[in-house]
């Protein structure tokens, strides 16, 4: 399995990858502290330097074995369980914390498209790295993922709206903006959204429409006072205030 590892400025760059890998690595050979093969070499060298006057009866040999085999049945079995664990993580959208090198923690999002498995550790591609089991936080539902982006969006517009005494006309897409994005929203994604910010959402909405009747009300009027296309209001078609008989 290897990583490549970025260069900038002639100097190694750790990746989010790099640093998850190296640091289960460590875990591993920090937890490996006995596998069969050294138990046995040890059971070898008790049998082959015991005091020849006081040996270890074969029944003792035989416990030992067996609470070994017993431990690494266990083993085994917790090493099949996070691969199982792992393979269950196919498909999903999850969240790891990596730290790196310098104890900084940094978060890892994205789905999971495959897994891989050696020396007894699972492994998580995510975007094309691999990542350890052991840095997994949080396992999301992509339509729970889906609805929280969508409420922080909504928030995001409606947290820069002037109070309502400040409210104008020149804050109508905003506000009809806000009220299109929560029509469209599944109850679901509504349930993201507090009951204050609805309704203040709504009083929002109600009073952009009556400055848009004002609005288009006051249009009207300016258009009916000049239709005659004067100034006097005399309808002359004159600007002198004189009638066309005077002249």
């Amino acid at each position: 399995m290897g990583v490549v590892q970025k260069v900038e400025n002639g100097k190694f760059v750790e990746s989010n990858s790099a640093a998850s890998l190296a640091d289960a690595v460590n875990k591993s050979a920090k937890g490996n502290t006995l596998d069969k093969d050294a138990f046995l070499q040890l059971l070898v060298a008790q049998m082959k330097y015991q005091d020849p006057l006081e040996p270890t009866s074969n029944t003792e040999y035989i416990s030992q074995y067996a609470t070994f085999s017993e431990l690494e049945q266990m083993q085994n079995m917790s090493a099949s369980m996070d691969l199982f664990r792992a393979s269950a993580l196919v498909g999903q959208t999850v969240l790891l914390n990596v730290r790196d090198s310098q104890g900084r923690l940094t978060q890892v999002q994205g789905p999971v498209d495959f897994v891989t498995y050696e020396n007894n550790k699972a492994y998580l591609s995510i975007r094309g790295e691999l990542y350890s089991m052991d840095d997994l936080a949080t396992v999301a539902d992509p339509k729970y993922l889906e609805a929280y982006k969508l409420a922080a969006e909504w928030l995001n517009i409606f947290n820069k709206l002037p109070a309502m005494s400040n409210l104008s006309i020149a804050d109508r897409e905003k506000v009809e903006q806000l009220n299109e994005m929560y029509e469209k929203m599944t109850d679901y994604q509504k349930e993201f959204l507090t009951d204050e910010e609805v309704d203040t959402m709504k009083k929002y909405v109600d009073k952009m429409k009556d400055l848009v009747a004002i609005a288009e009300a006051d249009k009207e009027n300016d258009s009916d006072g000049d239709v005659d296309g004067d100034d006097d209001g005399d309808g002359d078609g004159d600007t002198d205030g004189d009638s066309d008989s005077d002249k």
